[in-house]
């Protein structure tokens, strides 16, 4: 089925609405007069067993009946009847439908057999799917309406619409208009039993007058073949999700402070990252940062030059601008000086530029072209409550030949409602990017922004260690004593991070005091204790670490406290002996860890180690395996990363040091994703240009 074309969802030579009706209180009716209306130029076939007529058209009684051309159905049915109407599809040779119809997965377990009955049908005679439970497809261009949505439809335009939510869709057909832009395509997907959300990304990218593809995500089936998908189309055209349930609990996994941290969002917000994809965080911002992109050109930087007419609305817009990462750009002489040229002397000249009430349409105009040609600024927000002395109509008008001639973006954030209504109309028609509130317009820029700065990720290759030694890797994981689900023993945590180029420090098992000492004499004062135990994960949480060993003394004492303190915390544990460790020198302490999820895979981490890992949560994830650039992001985007440059009393660490282990800890969570968990906690980072020791290590094998 994956090889069948999708061709026929958007373009199709004929259509067929089964379960049409000549009743105007059935939907059937309405997604007749829907397809009608939308001025479809293929032929558009009826099918009810009552028979009839509708439309000037014959009802015909059997999809058999149905003449040529066809290769598209909209069913829309009881559901307990759709699996017999799909099977008269595939006999009459059609090999695309939409199943609008409710009553499948949705309601229970009776429905998903149902569902799953009609999946069955549709793999026999290889016949994608879109739905069921689903509104219908929408194409303003071709021109196709598909659904049963009430009048009027949106207007043509250049945003596609994928959603996993019908009623989300009538709303945003609907809002959209009121906002005055338009969509290309609209895609409802329902339950998804055959094709998904990654399905359609590469063909309603494919459309010529789609410019921005949003998506509304409830979840992801595939995620790694998302992230392909996606990195496609991105390339060319931006993509911008609100991924809804943000806040559900995620799967449970408490074997490491990494699988605990690691919920459902660490790995979307890491999956869109590496596929390109921009976030929104809300329905209304989704469309904001769509038609920014859709309209605008993208910026060099992130710098923002602030043009208003009033000093509340300008620092409003700095504030919104400065907390989602951008700067506000530092003027030119020249730029100054040509700005006090035209401006009244009480004006602000400095970044936000204040032009006061008493501002024209032609003082806007010229000052939006002088910030425009400083090249200290890669970005315009324009400020305006309508001023006292002229309308706002006539500043927009004055502004927009400014704007289509810039090569850097402009969005124009106008402060009321009724005063601004004629330049509202003049943008959008102008397709200026408008907004009511400054804040608005900062998150409209921060996605250009953003969009920017992922095309030169997309660029960039993954990754790969050629010394790594897989070989040894594989071979101790195939003969390895325990049992699946166990944690490797230390000693094989040990070797995996040797095959792979992760230097740990060096440990060996005692059995009694008396070897404990024999072990810290052959390895050189001072020294760690640490329980060796295959039952316990964190060590310090039961009393099994004792550091900083510098005698024998110490050392007999040290080991009978540990065990007695491990076995009173954990009575049932299997006690193995006691590890003595050469004593780490000073450094800085961080957490780098690996577990594999679900629906993306290997993931990452880094961030602020030790035993407060979880209540700090200074952490950042990354898809694995990386790029260079992701994992250098992943560092700044830390506390833990940032201070390794050095920060007051703190020296600086050895910061390649801990990118060379994030990295190749990633390649080693990608190459085997059967080690279910991996942690380093602490990774020691040593003074500049020392390197770094994995302390300590835990490796969960599923």
């Amino acid at each position: 089925m994956q090889t069948s074309s999708l061709t026929p969802f958007f373009e199709p030579k004929g259509v067929v609405i089964i379960g049409a009706s000549s009743n105007p209180a059935k939907l059937g009716y309405r997604l007749a007069h829907n397809l009608q209306r939308s001025n479809y130029e293929g032929a558009v076939h009826f099918v009810n067993i009552k028979g009839g007529t509708l439309l000037g058209k014959t009802i015909y009684k059997s999809t058999a009946e149905v003449p040529d051309p066809v290769d598209l159905a909209a069913i829309l049915i009881p559901s307990k009847y759709a699996p017999t109407a799909l099977k008269e599809c595939g006999e009459r040779g059609i090999h695309a439908a939409i199943i609008g119809s409710g009553g499948f997965r949705e309601t229970g377990p009776e429905g998903a057999e149902l569902e799953e009955e009609m999946l069955q049908i549709a793999r026999e005679y290889d016949i994608r799917l879109v739905g069921p439970n689903c509104i219908g497809i929408l194409d303003t261009h071709y021109p196709l309406n598909t659904t049963f949505l009430p009048p009027p439809g949106p207007t043509p335009g250049d945003v596609a619409f994928i959603s996993q939510s019908g009623a989300i869709c009538a709303a945003v057909i609907d809002w959209a208009r009121g906002q005055g832009y338009g969509l290309s395509r609209l895609v409802s997907l329902g339950n998804q039993a055959d094709i998904s959300s990654t399905d359609m990304l590469v063909p309603v990218a494919a459309d010529k007058h789609t410019h921005v593809l949003a998506l509304y995500l409830e979840g992801v089936k595939d995620g790694r073949r998302f992230v392909e998908e996606a990195r496609k189309v991105v390339q060319d055209k931006p993509i911008i999700a609100l991924k809804v349930g943000r806040f559900e609990a995620g799967r449970k996994a408490v074997a490491s402070h990494t699988g605990a941290l690691a919920g459902r969002e660490s790995a979307y917000n890491a999956a869109f990252r590496r596929a390109g994809v921009l976030r929104a965080t809300t329905s209304e911002g989704l469309f904001d940062r769509a038609r920014a992109l859709a309209w605008c050109p993208l910026p060099k930087g992130n710098r923002v030059a602030v043009l208003t007419n009033a000093g509340g609305p300008g620092v409003t817009a700095a504030d919104a601008l400065e907390s989602l990462g951008l700067k506000m750009a530092e003027f030119s002489s020249e730029t100054e000086h040509a700005l006090q040229e035209i401006l009244p002397a009480a004006a602000g000249l400095h970044n936000p530029v204040d032009m006061l009430a008493s501002s024209t349409p032609a003082q806007f105009a010229g000052c939006l072209k002088i910030l425009l040609a400083d090249p200290g600024v890669d970005n315009v927000m324009v400020i305006f409550p309508t001023p006292p002395m002229f309308t706002a109509g006539s500043v927009a008008l004055a502004m927009i030949p400014i704007i289509h001639q810039a090569q850097k973006p402009v969005v124009v954030a106008v402060m009321g409602e009724r005063l601004i209504q004629e330049a509202v109309e003049h943008l959008r028609a102008a397709h200026v990017p408008e907004y009511r509130f400054p804040e608005r317009a900062a998150a409209a820029l921060s996605a250009l922004v953003e969009r920017a700065e992922l095309l030169e990720h997309a660029k960039a290759k993954f990754i790969r260690y050629d010394d790594v030694k897989t070989e040894v890797v594989r071979d101790l994981l195939a003969h390895r004593n325990e049992n699946a689900g166990d944690f490797l023993s230390d000693d094989e945590a040990h070797q995996l991070m040797d095959a792979y180029g992760i230097f740990t420090a060096k440990m060996e098992l005692a059995q009694n005091a008396d070897e404990a000492v024999e072990l810290a004499q052959k390895i050189g004062w001072p020294v760690v204790l640490k329980i060796s135990s295959p039952d316990i994960s964190h060590k310090s949480d039961v009393g099994g670490i004792a550091i900083n060993l510098r005698d024998a003394q110490a050392v007999r004492a040290s080991f009978k406290t540990i065990t007695r303190q491990t076995q009173q915390a954990r009575p049932q544990a299997k006690i193995q002996g006691v590890h003595v460790q050469r004593m780490i020198p000073s450094g800085q302490e961080v957490i780098i860890g690996a577990v594999q999820d679900p629906q993306f895979g290997a993931l990452v981490m880094f961030g602020s180690g030790g035993t407060e890992v979880e209540g700090l949560k200074d952490i950042e994830f990354g898809l694995a395996p990386l790029i260079e650039i992701e994992a250098k992001r992943m560092l700044e985007s830390t506390w833990a990363g940032r201070k390794l440059k050095g920060f007051r009393h703190l020296p600086p660490a050895d910061r390649d040091a801990a990118l060379d282990v994030l990295q190749r800890l990633a390649q080693l969570a990608a190459d085997f994703p059967q080690l279910s968990e991996i942690e380093i906690n602490p990774l020691r980072v040593l003074p500049d240009g020392q390197g770094a020791v994995a302390v300590d290590v835990r490796i969960l094998v599923e």
